[in-house]
């Protein structure tokens, strides 16, 4: 499998910010590392083909969270930073390091993208859902025949996330205007 220039630079942009997140001093810095790290997943989602976890990763991870780390940060005194960046531990780079590595590895022998004969796409779970949906569901999408029926529970589950997170940070909102 090889990686196209899209595909590339959104992995060194993401593997950049989130580098950005754990090693940067100044908080409200790393605050902004990782919501650029979670737009970039959002979008690497959004080339997967995958635009509903792309858009619940945007919501939650890139929108929500930032928010909340915004506030937690304007609530507390940070020290003034005499540094950059923080020091490291070698061993945890060692670590980390080696689990990257080997993650990598694995990059390889995944098919390309909207490849027609990788066995995800040409499986008999594929093929059984285009060929039954419509019939035992009435839902003329297959996708979201697949979203709402086959995988109901999953996709609830994705919506009170997301739900939850959207209340948890209006309640914060609400004491932050109204304290």
């Amino acid at each position: 499998m090889s990686l196209t220039l899209l595909e590339g630079s959104l992995l060194l942009f993401v593997l950049a910010c989130a580098l950005g997140t754990a090693l940067l001093k100044d908080t409200m810095a790393a605050v902004i590392a990782f919501a650029a790290y979670s737009l970039g997943i959002s979008v690497i989602w959004l080339v997967l083909q995958a635009p509903d976890v792309g858009l619940t990763e945007a919501a939650v991870g890139a929108g929500i969270m930032t928010v909340l780390f915004l506030l937690a940060l304007a609530n507390t005194v940070t020290p003034d930073a005499d540094r950059l960046f923080e020091s490291v531990r070698w061993r945890t780079v060692f670590f980390v390091g080696g689990f990257v590595l080997v993650m990598a590895a694995t990059v390889p022998s995944l098919p390309a993208i909207g490849d027609p004969t990788a066995p995800v796409v040409g499986g008999e779970v594929t093929q059984y859902y285009l060929e039954n949906a419509k019939k035992e569901t009435q839902v003329k999408n297959a996708v979201t025949a697949v979203l709402a029926a086959y995988r109901g529970f999953d996709t609830l589950g994705e919506a009170v996330v997301v739900f939850s997170a959207g209340v948890v940070a209006l309640s914060v909102l609400r004491r932050e205007v109204f304290a």
